[in-house]
């Protein structure tokens, strides 16, 4: 039973009046009452206001507090619980747009569309009409079960997503209920294959891809594919490659931040091979803006170059590539340290500690890894054993 009754509410005086388990009224000078919740959220002391008398009777505001209470015990925002009702509901098609217009204002615009275009194909058709509190763990297990074991590399990066989503959603006050639990996920979803890497050629049997696309016709698309096996490159940052990022003479090509995955300017070490290609596939006066243009003029499409996979049928894809080549430095040149074939590939190297301490990029050493394998994968293009193939431009 509290202590307060619906008299004393109506005649209290200015000030605080307690009706028991952190119900409070509150009695401004001016005869305003509205009621208060005083409660421990996580260990700390919480005032919450829930409403004037007006809007709540004695009974009603003993009924909310009650509520609130249990939903703090539970470890759930109070706050939250309380606006519940007031608080329109996204669905998870508008949470997506939220989400993406907030949290892009921190990303490179790569990693914006990715982020919105993966969902709206993969996860908005089943998920978007949900209310973002309604998804748990059996929405999100349907979502991905037509991608999990085609596509697993992007089915993660789904995954990922959606909770990035609900997190975002759970930020706002739309859903109360904790993240679905990515272990009951697991449960629900079929084994992947293992790693679920990107299809890679073996090695050894690159050097005679490479002679075969040589002797074809040079278009940009495939131009594009063997300078990315040249130099070990994402397949993005080779479509959006510039002349002004190579330096033919100092052998480099420069790439600046907004091209790379990790976000950081990258200098390549360019093998006799790749300056060859590169020398080969424009003239001097042409030498200007993007390297490999499409039909229109403008970046090349990341599907003209799965085209020339396609066309030459060997059931990899560019991207595998920088696996051959990971391959070829561990077991044709081990005297060569593992960091320096990662520093190669762009990749994040060491502890942070070890980065920070870290201030030479072994450019020395990749330029010796970067030489032996272009002189492996294109001895022609290469000058070994006197030789150099002429190279068969788009249109000659």
């Amino acid at each position: 039973m509290g202590k307060l009754t619906v008299l004393k509410v109506k005649n209290a005086a200015p000030g605080v009046h307690g009706d028991g388990d952190g119900l409070y009224l509150r009695v401004k000078p001016t005869g305003a009452r509205s009621w208060v919740l005083r409660v421990q959220v996580q260990g700390r002391r919480q005032d919450i206001g829930l409403g004037a008398i007006a809007e709540l009777s004695l009974t009603e505001a003993r009924e909310e507090a009650a509520r609130l209470r249990k939903a703090a015990k539970r470890g759930l925002s109070p706050i939250a619980e309380r606006d519940r009702d007031k608080v329109r509901i996204p669905t998870f098609a508008e949470a997506v747009a939220e989400a993406h217009k907030e949290l892009s204002k921190g990303w490179a615009e790569k990693t914006a569309k990715a982020f919105k275009a993966s969902l709206e194909e993969h996860a908005i058709p089943k998920l978007g009409a949900q209310r973002v509190d309604a998804i748990g763990s059996s929405q999100v297990i349907a979502a991905l079960a037509s991608i999990w074991t085609d596509k697993p590399v992007m089915a993660r990066k789904v995954r990922s997503r959606i909770m990035q989503v609900l997190a975002f959603a759970k930020a706002n006050g739309w859903r109360a209920e904790a993240l679905p639990d990515v272990r009951e996920m697991r449960a629900g979803l079929s084994k992947q294959s293992r790693g679920g890497n990107f299809a890679a050629m073996p090695f050894a049997d690159v050097p005679g891809f490479v002679a075969s696309e040589l002797g074809k016709q040079l278009v940009a698309s495939r131009a594009a594919m063997l300078f990315a096996i040249l130099t070990a490159a994402r397949s993005g940052e080779v479509r959006q490659a510039t002349w002004e990022q190579i330096d033919l003479e100092a052998r480099t090509w420069a790439r600046p931040a907004e091209i790379m995955k990790m976000g950081l300017p990258h200098v390549v070490t360019l093998n006799d091979a790749a300056v060859r290609l590169l020398e080969s596939y424009a003239p001097v006066d042409m030498r200007a803006g993007l390297i490999f243009r499409g039909q229109r003029g403008g970046t090349l499409s990341d599907m003209s170059l799965s085209k020339m996979m396609r066309l030459a049928k060997a059931g990899t894809t560019v991207h595998g590539f920088r696996s051959s080549f990971r391959d070829y430095a561990a077991e044709q040149m081990p005297t060569i340290p593992a960091m320096v074939a990662e520093m190669a590939l762009a990749h994040r190297v060491g502890t942070a500690t070890e980065q920070a301490y870290l201030r030479s990029d072994l450019r020395d050493m990749r330029r010796a890894l970067m030489d032996g394998w272009g002189r492996f994968v294109a001895p022609s293009l290469s000058g070994v054993g006197g030789n150099v193939t002429p190279i068969r431009a788009a249109g000659a």
